[in-house]
């Protein structure tokens, strides 16, 4: 091992290392210390990490939060590893907004506070600030975490108020928000549209849209995080003789989404898109409304 350059040792065998062990051995020198805070090692640690074995599903509930690792050959979980929060909180009063690479945005219920926070090294950073930043109105906001050009992780906020639209942009490595432009239709302004979670595939974030009531509009925002453009994309071609509902999912970095419909009877599609265009791969039997929630909590 004395024989080994640093650089191998960092980027060859340290990337290979569960979060936690990493963070440990960042105070083995300063040399580490840096090497290991480069957003290089980050992103081949990451990837590295991408693996079944090393997927963990975080579930919490009105009095903990519990690790649990998922047995991929049994479609089964694992023992559960109790998690305790870093911040103070109230029962029931943390919501995952968005998540990436093992970092969650999350919402303090209680004080609307949004922080970004690392379950497995306990690490946070509150986003709030004086000037009434970094504040989460369930309903009307909308989040989304992603990572730019330059691989710095970043989070879009999109907040509607009496009407007004605002759109800004957090930067951890500069630890402030900045506003951008958003040009779309006013009318989704409108509290009768409601905005999803911000699903990240492919260097861009893509928002469901979709008005509250049967045959209303449904279409998908897309949000370029290097040229930070926003633009609007059709919505599957799902029937509109229901209510509509649509959750993204990234799979191995193609986006998909389940687009649901009907009233009594709630039919299920999956669809892919390519380019700007909806591919259906899969179609499901109808199901009772009361089963669509379980099915959006496993795949979402």
């Amino acid at each position: 091992m004395a024989d080994l350059p640093t650089h191998t040792i960092v980027f060859e065998i340290l990337t290979t290392l569960p979060a936690k062990d990493v963070g440990r051995s960042k105070s083995v020198c300063k040399q580490w210390y840096a090497l290991l805070s480069t957003q290089d090692f980050v992103k081949i640690h990451c990837s590295r990490s991408v693996v079944s074995s090393n997927q963990r599903v975080l579930l919490i509930d009105d009095l903990t939060c519990s690790v649990r690792p998922i047995i991929s050959n049994n479609n089964d979980y694992g023992p559960s590893s109790t998690v305790t929060f870093p911040f103070h909180h109230q029962n029931n009063d943390v919501s995952i907004l968005s998540h990436l690479n093992g970092l969650l945005c999350v919402c303090l219920n209680h004080t609307y506070e949004l922080l970004l926070w690392n379950p497995t090294t306990t690490a946070f950073k509150r986003l709030s600030t004086p000037d009434s930043h970094g504040f989460y109105i369930n309903n009307l906001d909308a989040i989304g975490l992603y990572v730019d050009a330059d691989d710095e992780y970043k989070v879009l906020h999109i907040k509607r108020r009496s009407g007004v639209l605002g759109v800004y942009v957090y930067s951890r490595e500069v630890d402030s928000w900045r506003n951008i432009p958003f040009i779309t239709r006013q009318e989704y302004l409108s509290p009768h549209f409601n905005w999803s979670a911000g699903t990240f595939c492919g260097g861009t974030l893509y928002f469901t849209v979709c008005e509250c009531w049967i045959g209303g509009t449904n279409v998908v925002i897309c949000f370029d995080v290097n040229s930070e453009q926003f633009k609007e994309i059709s919505f599957p071609p799902v029937p509109s003789n229901g209510m509509v509902q649509g959750v993204l999912v990234n799979v191995k970095n193609v986006l998909h989404m389940f687009a649901s419909t009907g009233m009594f009877e709630m039919t299920i599609d999956l669809w892919t898109l390519q380019g700007d265009y909806w591919i259906k791969v899969l179609s499901c039997p109808p199901i009772p409304p009361i089963s669509l929630s379980l099915w959006e909590v496993v795949y979402n």
